[in-house]
């Protein structure tokens, strides 16, 4: 009998002026690009914040999408996700978390123009 996919919170970010939604990357600790992903939305927003977006993917969509930028590691429920870059100056915007948190499995928030994700009617909140 064939299960059920895994379906994931993937945190995702709006194309400023297109009607196109990204998935959101990161890095490990060690520099690897990795997917993110999250079992519960609540996870999602205890590492990211309440106010990421995100989307319901299946594994399988999300490495369809990481698979063509070379990320072939998805990081399932980090616990702690770094907040952007800030594009003005290269510098991290203001942590939200304290940033010696030994909690942190998943690198700097980088984003995904590439890989368009599609906005479902059963999708996810902070839209």
């Amino acid at each position: 009998m064939d299960e059920a996919p895994i379906i994931y919170a993937v945190p995702v970010r709006d194309l400023p002026g297109r009607l196109v939604r990204t998935v959101r990357t990161g890095r490990s600790p060690q520099g690897q690009r990795l997917g993110i992903a999250f079992t519960r939305p609540e996870l999602l927003a205890a590492a990211m914040g309440a106010d990421q977006q995100w989307e319901e993917l299946c594994e399988s969509a999300l490495r369809g999408m990481l698979r063509p930028l070379g990320i072939d590691v998805i990081q399932v429920d980090p616990l702690l996700v770094a907040p952007p870059l800030d594009p003005r100056n290269g510098d991290r915007a203001a942590p939200t978390v304290p940033a010696q948190s030994p909690a942190a499995l998943a690198g700097p928030r980088s984003e995904v123009s590439a890989v368009p994700v599609s906005t479902g009617s059963g999708a996810g909140q902070g839209r």
